[in-house]
């Protein structure tokens, strides 16, 4: 049997897709989430699949050491933890909002991430094998327009990721950030989501992917949708993502340029070519 894997915000729309892609995988889950009552509807969706429930937050340092003891307690071995925290989902201009707006912003969307990783990331080391993944969300690079504050607090954990990769090398643990650059169709918002936002479950089994095959050296990955095949967006820490039977892509290549190939190329078709290049 698959060692198990830990998942915070187990409940959330997200985490529920990496539920299932766990599962799916063969790797008994603890899902770990704040509220009871959500958890024990989530062990009912599983039935008899091998889903442990566990109370629990890292909105704190005392909240992420009383989480690690918790886990340690069940005395099960880890295949990793997998990261899928996020506060709530406010809308506005940075500019219309007061400071501590920001403040609270990065409270509830940043610092649990510090936190968690500061306690639960000794569980790895301590047993000697582990990955962990945290899962971003957009914005980390552009602004997403009306959600400003998200857009601050997303290219914050990309750093904190980069640091954390570079920090838990000490610790014999690999830490990746999954970024998604557009919002995930959940159970909650599929009515109104739009064709083109990636499943909770597809963003779930490329972060189960990557917590068993983590990339060498690449802190960041970027979600891309599981039809696509990658090449990295940076050659110093973004590689598009793989699924759970690929191979990692090559750290070397980059989509922006496949992306001009490929917009050359629908010129050059069209006769146009000569036009851009004059």
């Amino acid at each position: 049997m698959s060692a198990t894997l830990v998942i915070l915000g187990a409940t959330g729309g997200v985490g529920r897709g990496v539920v299932r892609a766990a599962l799916d995988r063969g790797h008994p889950v603890v899902a770990v989430a704040r509220h009871t009552d959500a958890l024990a509807t989530l062990a009912r969706e599983h039935g008899d699949a091998d889903v442990v429930t566990v109370p629990g937050s890292v909105a704190s340092d005392a909240e992420g050491a009383a989480l690690a003891e918790r886990l340690r307690d069940l005395r099960r071995p880890f295949a990793g933890i997998v990261a899928s925290v996020c506060g709530g989902g406010s809308k506005g201009r940075v500019l219309d909002q007061p400071a501590e707006f920001l403040r609270r912003k990065l409270d509830e969307d940043l610092l649990p991430h510090l936190a968690a990783a500061r306690h639960l990331l000794p569980l790895l080391a301590e047993a000697g094998r582990g990955n962990y993944l945290l899962i971003g969300g957009p914005g980390s690079e552009h602004p997403w327009a009306g959600y400003g504050h998200r857009s601050v607090g997303a290219a914050a954990l990309r750093m904190l990721a980069r640091v954390l990769h570079d920090e838990a090398r000490a610790l014999d643990v690999r830490v990746n950030l999954l970024t998604v650059d557009m919002p995930a169709c959940t159970g909650n918002n599929r009515k109104h989501a739009s064709s083109r936002w990636p499943s909770a479950l597809a963003i779930g089994q490329q972060a189960v992917a990557l917590i068993e095959r983590p990339p060498p050296d690449i802190p960041v990955v970027r979600y891309a949708p599981p039809a696509q095949t990658g090449h990295a967006s940076s050659p110093h820490d973004v590689s598009t993502s793989f699924g759970p039977d690929s191979a990692p892509p090559p750290p070397d290549s980059c989509p922006s340029l496949v992306a001009v190939r490929a917009l050359l190329g629908r010129f050059s078709s069209t006769g146009s070519k000569k036009d851009i290049s004059s």
